[in-house]
């Protein structure tokens, strides 16, 4: 199918063949008719990504500061190649859109139908693409007497009725609207449906004499002389009891002339990007309320609500994202008497074809414009089966299929897989067509897919990477295994026993092998450390400890149907670690939590009893400042203390001295070392890298883990 991709790094937009996205559980499938151009958002989009990076740091100081952070404590090396790996994203256009259902998600059953007419919301999701996956809470309806035209506009009218939502207007007062591009001709159209006495502000006459077609009792244009007189005459001396501000400049007079023409008391609220110094003694004096308004409505930038469908309890939150998206479109409907026209805003409609020339116009040319629609084709061409080369691949190749291309594996797998000799990148797939093909042209796969059979299936492929979210790390991976391939699967390698023995049956009829990424255990300065400590012979004590840092409380990780929490996630590592440095079997699990008020379970020690009577403690905790370091292993054995910080120093104390090593070229966490394991593996015909039944051991220890802090006891394994 064909999309319209932007590169973050230069800004350059084209319109790309990529492949078809699949529905998913929660989700539907919609074959696009017709999507929004927004031009001023889109517009600041486009122009940040045009930005150089000197540019690009200015406007983002949050993201600067970030970056030293991670700079002082993972080294500099580390750091470049993460912003320049972030920076070679592609980034999906588009966020309004209308079209038709072809195919529904799980769960979804009996909500919509295919066939179905929806309008669609959100950035990422309702792109400017042929099809689209959008989930349940971002699709609405669309009544049979609205065009797909009119729909497309569903998202940005639902900005502009979240705005008048929090302005709460009530019949009879009078609302200044400051900007009446795009969302505030909405705006203003809502706020007269709604009773208010709308006044329209804009430097552009054109604008306003739209504005005035659509309901607006006053315009004026911007730097005109006696606009707060003709506000006093029409409002009886008294000022306007609320302010939209629906401009976009860097400047902050909007907020200076809002605090001029409001009333006592008045509300505020701002729907448009512009400057944020406000002049607080006339504020102060007239004790005027200010707010921001949160994009499309309650729900927005929720994960739980927007990707996961959750609801939310309506006797508290009466109008969703969801809601003003559904009744956007209801008041499309020309069988009302008063209805939101947005026919009117069309100023331009493009070919989806000629999409580049449309956003010419409104970022290059910028000519005079309002709704700028793109109209697609009534039908996407079916992608073309693959036809796979029956030849086995020859003795001691390593032939690639990778399977999800989150932010980790572009950044630290595939660059590194890269530079490795003997791999071919055969397919990659991912669920977003635009991620696939972006990523097999950057690292040089032969094809991009949305199809994991297209993987599974290929006998040429004897090598699989998953690199997934962690609920279908082990469904994937026994897959792979019981299609012959080896696999090298991000961990954790499962969320529950289940999982761990559903990989093992996989795994005893399969010609191929796993590992799990746990690539800790290949740092040059982990090896020298198990080199060192196997000199030891009898009980060993470990201590690990990590400054994790907080993790989003939206994160995917958390939720325990992708993710399973970052125990299950990150803690897994440092119990893997603790087995290589005990080099002995891990018998029991003891854990406790810390009562921290972050929510979630991010604070916490884990014992670990060996065979051979070894011990280790992880420190695993989020409390902690990220520019500190965020790990130290201590391991103490025979007489030699033995330390490593962060992977950049190891130091070594034995017989009275110090002995201390630092790292040459930043970190090396042994990613690169890992990877090369496995592929030589795979070529060799195995076995694998690290023993299997270890990581199976290292699964079950963490997934008990959890049953200790359940169960408040020790867990031993085996029982």
């Amino acid at each position: 199918m064909k999309q319209v991709i932007q590169s973050a790094r230069t800004g350059k937009l084209s319109l790309k063949q990529v492949p078809e996205p699949k529905v998913r559980g929660g989700t539907v499938l919609v074959r696009t008719e017709a999507s929004l151009i927004s031009a001023g958002t889109e517009r600041m989009v486009i122009d940040f990504a045009k930005k150089s990076l000197a540019g690009k740091a200015k406007e983002r100081p949050d993201l600067v500061k970030k970056v030293l952070d991670k700079a002082r404590r993972d080294g500099l090396m580390a750091t470049f190649k993460t912003v320049m790996a972030r920076l070679d994203e592609p980034l999906p256009l588009g966020y309004s859109a209308a079209g038709r259902v072809v195919a529904i998600g799980k769960g979804l059953e009996g909500t919509f139908h295919i066939g179905q007419r929806v309008a669609m919301a959100g950035a990422g999701l309702a792109n400017h693409a042929e099809l689209n996956v959008v989930p349940r809470n971002l699709v609405a309806s669309i009544p049979d007497d609205v065009s797909d035209d009119e729909a497309c506009f569903g998202t940005l009218a639902s900005i502009a009725m979240s705005g008048v939502r929090n302005l709460a207007p009530h019949l009879g007062d009078v609302v200044a609207v400051l900007g009446v591009g795009l969302v505030g001709q909405l705006a203003a159209q809502l706020l007269a449906l709604s009773g208010a006495r709308v006044i329209a502000i804009d430097v552009d006459a054109q604008r306003l004499a739209l504005a005035k077609a659509n309901g607006a009792e006053l315009t004026w244009v911007l730097g005109q002389a006696g606009l707060p007189e003709a506000v006093a005459a029409l409002t009886g001396g008294v000022g306007c009891d609320g302010v939209l501000i629906a401009a976009a400049t860097d400047s902050s007079e909007p907020l200076e002339l809002a605090a001029e023409l409001a009333r006592d008391r008045a509300a505020l609220v701002m729907v448009g990007k512009t400057g944020t110094e406000f002049p607080y003694a006339a504020f102060m004096k007239k004790e005027l309320r200010i707010m921001v308004s949160r994009s499309y409505g309650p729900g927005r930038y929720d994960e739980d609500f927007e990707g996961r469908g959750v609801k939310y309890p309506v006797g508290w939150v009466r109008w969703t994202e969801s809601d003003n998206l559904r009744e956007c479109v209801r008041l499309m409907s020309s069988s009302l008497r008063q209805r939101l026209d947005v026919a009117s805003l069309i100023t331009h409609r493009f070919a989806f074809d000629n999409a580049e020339d449309a956003y010419d116009l409104v970022t290059t040319r910028r000519e005079p414009s309002m709704g700028v629609v793109l109209k697609y084709d009534s039908e996407t061409k079916p992608a073309v089966a693959p036809v796979f080369n029956q030849a086995h691949p020859a003795a001691g190749a390593c032939v690639l299929g990778v399977i999800g291309a989150g932010a980790f594996a572009r950044t630290v797998l595939l660059p590194e897989l890269k530079r490795l000799p003997g791999i071919t990148f055969q397919t990659i797939c991912t669920t977003r067509g635009q991620t696939a093909d972006h990523a097999a042209q950057a690292f040089g796969f032969g094809r991009a897919t949305t199809e994991i059979d297209d993987v599974l299936k290929d006998p040429a492929i004897n090598a699989v990477l998953v690199a997934t979210r962690h609920s279908n790390h082990a469904e994937l991976t026994a897959r792979c295994l019981a299609a012959g391939k080896s696999v090298i699967v991000e961990k954790p390698l499962a969320l529950d026993h289940a999982q761990v023995n559903q990989v093992i049956a996989a795994r005893e009829t399969s010609s191929g092998f796993f590992t799990v990424g746990f690539n800790r255990r290949f740092a040059p300065m982990i090896v020298e450390a198990v080199s060192l400590l196997a000199r030891h012979q009898g009980a060993k004590m470990l201590v690990l400890r990590v400054n994790a840092g907080a993790l989003p409380a939206e994160s995917w990780v958390n939720a325990a149907e992708e993710g399973g929490g970052r125990i299950l996630g990150e803690v897994c590592h440092f119990v893997d670690l603790a087995r290589a440095l005990a080099a002995s079997p891990i018998i029991s699990v003891q854990a406790d939590a810390a009562q921290v008020s972050h929510g979630g379970c991010d604070d916490l020690t884990v014992t670990l009893t060996f065979r051979d009577g070894s011990l280790a403690t992880i420190i695993y905790t989020a409390q902690g400042d990220s520019a500190f370091s965020k790990e130290r292993f201590e391991c103490f054995a025979g007489g030699t203390v033995i330390a490593i910080d962060n992977f950049l120093t190891l130091s070594i104390t034995e017989n009275g001295r110090t002995r201390v090593e630092k790292a040459r070229m930043g970190q090396d966490k042994g990613h690169r070392a890992e990877l090369a394991a496995f592929a030589a593996a795979v070529a060799a015909g195995g076995p694998a890298p690290v023993d299997e039944a270890e990581l199976v051991e290292t699964a079950r220890a963490t997934i008990a883990v959890l049953e200790s802090l359940r169960e408040g006891r020790r867990i031993v394994l085996g029982d």
